[in-house]
């Protein structure tokens, strides 16, 4: 693991408030999630930073030397950022900054877009960290953010910022190992994988949430670990667990993936911007892009269309998925409005 500074903020974070819960509120993130960032920082260092106390956390020698660079490092950061928007204003050139969970339709998006807007200088910022991504949109970081919200789990969306809703409710897909038992059945019971190690990304926020609620109530407590989706897959492809995913995930060789019946486990994708709070920075008045003649309204309209299309089109291609659309008769199957 290579040290970021979102890791060295969390750090400084933890620091200045004592303890794992008030830090976790500060950075709008849940406390699970902060407790297994700053583990994997100790494990990648091989060192304890912090000292746990009935009082909170206090900085362990190697954590007060850590943190002597630390709080450098992010106030340099900072102030690059400051002075990169600045110049970035400065410029004027049409540029349009996304952010992002990880999705399938991310590239037939921005294909589109690069299409739709040439010229536009057009970046992206991947997070696992909804939340973390809408303080970017809040702080004028970025000018939209694709996001999923667990369900039952909202978003801390900041004043300010305007969602637009793609899915309502995008049912999460099981996979597992391609000679599971279950995997012989088009839908999968939630009770045929109790026994099953599932595994999580407390990380992702209200994912380990959503699923423990999903658990309650089935009256099931299963084996669970936590672990990134990306070590996730060589474990479900040789039958060690098991794990939630995204509907769109396209098929693979070694592995299986099944809706479960019901639907118990689901996300909305939400659009986020600051469009009422005006045009992006080092954009021009009229268009998010920076560029362009069309209101600020139709630029981000357009934003959104290429993305229900990218999504449109993810979805179709997944066979499991397409026959679940068709099973609930789901209008993203449907021909898009002229």
């Amino acid at each position: 693991m290579e040290l970021e500074v979102r890791h060295l903020r969390a750090l400084c974070a933890i620091a200045d408030a004592g303890s794992l819960h008030k830090a976790a509120r500060q950075l709008g993130v849940s406390q699970p999630s902060l407790t297994t960032q700053l583990r994997r920082i100790e494990h990648s260092l091989g060192a304890e930073l912090f000292s746990r106390e009935r009082s909170g956390c206090r900085p362990t020698p190697v954590g007060r030397a850590v943190l002597s660079r630390a709080r450098s490092l992010v106030a340099e950061m900072s102030a690059l950022v400051v002075e990169a928007k600045a110049a970035a204003c400065r410029t004027g050139e049409p540029r349009l900054r996304i952010g992002s969970t990880a999705s399938r339709a991310l590239p037939g998006w921005l294909g589109r877009l690069r299409q739709r807007l040439p010229g536009t200088e057009i970046s992206l910022h991947m997070d696992v960290s909804a939340n973390a991504l809408l303080r970017m949109v809040a702080a004028g970081q970025l000018d939209v953010a694709f996001v999923h919200e667990v369900e039952g789990c909202p978003l801390l969306v900041p004043d300010g910022l305007t969602a637009r809703v793609l899915v309502e409710r995008e049912p999460q897909f099981i996979s597992m190992t391609r000679d599971h038992p279950a995997a012989a059945a088009p839908v999968v019971e939630l009770a045929d994988l109790a026994e099953d190690r599932w595994i999580v990304d407390p990380t992702v926020d209200g994912e380990w949430d959503g699923l423990r609620r999903v658990f309650g109530e089935a009256g099931l407590n299963p084996r669970v670990m936590h672990g990134d989706y990306h070590t996730a897959a060589s474990l479900i492809a040789v039958g060690e667990a098991v794990a939630p995913c995204q509907p769109t995930s396209g098929p693979r060789d070694d592995m299986a993936i099944r809706p479960l019946r019901g639907d118990p486990l689901a996300v909305r994708l939400l659009l986020f911007s600051r469009v009422a709070a005006g045009p992006p920075a080092g954009g021009e008045a009229d268009s998010p892009a920076g560029g362009g003649h069309a209101g600020a309204g139709e630029a981000y309209e357009a934003v959104y269309a290429e993305l229900e299309a990218a999504y449109r089109e993810a979805a179709s291609g997944v066979t499991v998925y397409r026959q679940w659309l068709l099973r609930h008769k789901s209008p993203l199957l449907a021909a898009p409005a002229a």
